[in-house]
Parts: C-alpha cells; sequence; structure tokens
C-alpha cells in the first residue's frame, strides 16, 4: 500500500491529513482533536486504516499530543529522525508508510516509552 502516489493520497486525504501522513508535517499542540480523548477503542492510522494503538496504552502526558506507551505489535516502523538540530525516532505507520509523530524514552509508565502522535494521522473506533 506504501507505493500508492501523491494523487492517490491527496484524493484518499483532506489537505491537514495528507500535510501529517505523506510530508512528515506536524499538527499544533493542543490542537488535535484525540490528545485529551480517552475512550475504549483502538486507534487507527487514517491512511489505511490499520491498528495501531489500543486505548488502554493512551496517557495524558501533557504533551499537547495523543501520548501512548506501547503500540500495537508489528504496527511501527522506527525511523532516525536528525531534523530540528537533534536526533530523535520517527514513528511510521507499517502498512501504508505514514508518519505518524516520534517515540520518547520519557514516558511515565512502566514501558518508558511515550508515543507522540498527531491526532490527524488517526482515526479512532470505539470497542
Amino acid at each position: 500500500m506504501s507505493k500508492k502516489d501523491k494523487e492517490y493520497w491527496s484524493t484518499k486525504l483532506d489537505n491537514f491529513s495528507y500535510k501529517i501522513l505523506r510530508e512528515a508535517e506536524t499538527e499544533m499542540p493542543f490542537s488535535g482533536k484525540y490528545n485529551m480523548h480517552f475512550e475504549n477503542g483502538v486507534y487507527k492510522c487514517k491512511g489505511c486504516n490499520a491498528i495501531l494503538f489500543e486505548s488502554n496504552s493512551k496517557f495524558d502526558s501533557g504533551c499537547g499530543w495523543p501520548s501512548f506507551d506501547k503500540s500495537v505489535k508489528g504496527a511501527i516502523i522506527y525511523r532516525e529522525d536528525t531534523s530540528l538540530s537533534r536526533i530523535r525516532t520517527e514513528i511510521i505507520c507499517s502498512n501504508c508508510e505514514g508518519h505518524l509523530g516520534h517515540v520518547f524514552n520519557d514516558g511515565p509508565t512502566e514501558t518508558g516509552q511515550r508515543y507522540c502522535v498527531n491526532s490527524a494521522s488517526l482515526n479512532f473506533k470505539n470497542k
């Protein structure tokens, strides 16, 4: 699915989600609809509908983006990101290779992880 071209993605995604998922842009902190969203269900990739995170892994990190302490096994590709003059770990949907955000090793739970995700890259499905 990742081999789809720009025309395919621009017809499938709204303009803002396209910029996030396909051009690795970032939404403004505290602006995303899933930042303070805590319903029971699963968070899916907005590009391909793959399940990325379960609601029991979501927490309020105070960073302004939806935060999770773990992903669904096999759902994420990890890639070094040296933009902004520092080293970070970019998280990418393993199914469609859409940019989701970044993961940091400063999470408050036992995993020690904080997956910092753009709301515009997600859809939510209630359980």
